[in-house]
């Protein structure tokens, strides 16, 4: 088990020390320091937390995954499916005093999908032009009849909304000053030491938030053992991320909870098959399905998370509507993978597997790097900070690459950006014509039998490629602090802070 260096304890107890007096302070426990807290660039989905308080969406989802309206108050999607018109709440202002309204609509759709390096970009491809039909009702005109894809996609980064004004003052520094319309607003940002926001005075929905916290501070953690212990000791009142080897130290504990919800995320390997010199290892499929065979995904999950987690293969969990049954989680085979790397011509294969610290994935890499070792695979793992491994992914400086993703509640939001040939998040540029068809067309269906009939053409077609191994999807647990009440877990992982009440 890795130990936090001396320094960082000290670095972390300063920082609480410094706030120890002040009332109304909600302090969470991150499982990494996010990267830039500009929604039209942010990736990590540790970013997701401090943003949800800063930014409001134009709508969110509930627990049940259905839309639930924020900043637009209701949509209207046309017969043909190729316009939805939003009317937005009337008197909503950004922290900076500039009115929310369909010019500053229209301009951050503009935004996301056009700033260069801009993540929302595939999440708004079926738009066309945004037009402002009034000060409070705007319309998006589509390319396709994506309306379903569209509206879900509002309720994730691509449906936040920043301050055009600061945007445009800011340039590429708006992600250290972030200028939303959250119940939150931002106060300052300590690299690896803290993130702090205070409550907005001007919040639209400030009679329903009148006990929420004052004050709250998102500290990054990346031990999860640091991160239970601070919470126990009373120093956080939220912990995200625990893992299911920390659940039995909080039985019995009358300082702290824990709270699950299912995830719609998955962790994967994916394989560097197309992007620059080092896709050469990967960049025949029988090496791929090779490593994938040598991996017990079970015994991953039972050693490792004690059958809290759920073994996988597929975008989506195997509980899901849209999991393909045609292609079950595959056992391990040795002799096969054997087999395969000598047809491939590499019958001694050595690849590295970058990895973040987290002890999630370190531990997962180190049985992975056992099991792959009894198939005549050498795997070294190459530890880097999360932020910077996507950065290398992003360049091609990885063979392999130990990832996350935190899931969507629309199924495209689970695979599109990662697979299809010019997703922004496809690391490997990996590329299938044929099943950027079948996807697209998947966006377009207007049933769930549709959608379920194709997407199980998009994971035929993936049980084939192999261009990502995923490996497990997980339970969400969240340690909370008995003197914290209100909170509701979500599917997506993301913290909601508002509605959350604080004893002193």
């Amino acid at each position: 088990m890795r130990k936090l260096p001396s320094l960082l304890f000290l670095t972390l107890a300063a920082c609480l020390a410094g706030h120890a007096a002040a009332q109304g302070v909600l302090r969470i426990g991150l499982n990494e320091d996010p990267d830039t807290l500009d929604p039209t660039l942010n990736r990590l989905a540790t970013g997701r937390q401090p943003l949800t308080a800063l930014c409001d969406k134009l709508f969110d989802v509930k627990t049940d995954l259905t839309l639930t309206p924020q900043l637009a108050a209701g949509y209207e999607i046309a017969k043909d499916g190729l316009s939805v018109t939003l009317k937005l709440r009337p008197g909503v202002k950004f922290h900076d005093g500039e009115p929310v309204d369909a010019q500053a609509v229209r301009y951050n759709i503009g935004r996301h999908m056009q700033l260069p390096g801009s993540l929302r970009r595939s999440e708004l491809s079926m738009v066309d032009h945004v037009d402002v039909v009034d000060a409070a009702t705007v319309r998006f005109v589509l390319k396709a009849p994506q309306a379903n894809l569209l509206l879900f996609g509002l309720a994730e980064r691509a449906g936040m909304m920043v301050a055009p004004q600061a945007a445009q003052r800011l340039g590429d520094r708006f992600g250290s000053q972030p200028v939303c319309a959250g119940e939150y607003r931002f106060v300052e940002r300590v690299p690896q030491g803290r993130i702090v926001v205070e409550k907005f005075t001007d919040y639209w929905d400030a009679a329903q938030t009148k006990g929420d916290p004052d004050r709250i501070e998102y500290l990054p953690i990346s031990d999860s053992t640091v991160r239970l212990s601070s919470l126990r000791s009373g120093q956080i009142q939220i912990a995200e991320r625990l893992t299911p080897a920390d659940l039995p130290q909080l039985a019995g504990d009358a300082r702290a909870k824990i709270v699950s919800a299912s995830d719609l995320g998955y962790h994967y390997i994916r394989y560097n098959s197309g992007n620059g010199a080092r896709a050469a290892t990967f960049r025949d499929v029988r090496v791929r399905r090779a490593v994938d065979l040598a991996i017990d995904r079970r015994v991953l999950v039972k050693a490792l998370f004690n059958d809290q987690y759920l073994a996988g293969n597929q975008f989506v969990n195997p509980n899901s509507r849209y999991y393909d049954k045609a292609h079950p989680v595959p056992a391990r085979d040795v002799a096969a993978a054997r087999r395969l790397l000598q047809e491939a011509g590499v019958p001694r294969l050595a690849f590295s597997l970058l990895v973040p610290p987290e002890r999630e994935r370190q531990e997962a890499a180190q049985m992975i790097q056992a099991m792959l070792a009894e198939a005549g695979i050498t795997m070294k793992i190459e530890t880097q900070e999360d932020a910077v491994m996507l950065q290398n992914a992003r360049r091609g400086d990885f063979d392999a690459i130990f990832n996350f993703w935190s899931g969507r509640p629309h199924p495209d939001g689970n695979i599109y950006a990662h697979i299809a040939c010019s997703g922004p998040q496809n690391d490997s540029k990996f590329c299938d014509p044929e099943l950027d068809k079948v996807m697209v067309q998947a966006r377009e269906a207007t049933s769930d039998g549709e959608r379920e009939r194709l997407y199980r053409q998009v994971n035929a077609i993936l049980a084939t490629d192999y261009p990502v191994s995923v490996l497990w999807h997980r339970r969400t647990f969240t340690g909370l602090s008995t003197k914290v009440s209100g909170f509701v877990p979500h599917p997506d992982s993301t913290i909601r802070v508002k509605g959350i009440r604080l004893q002193p």
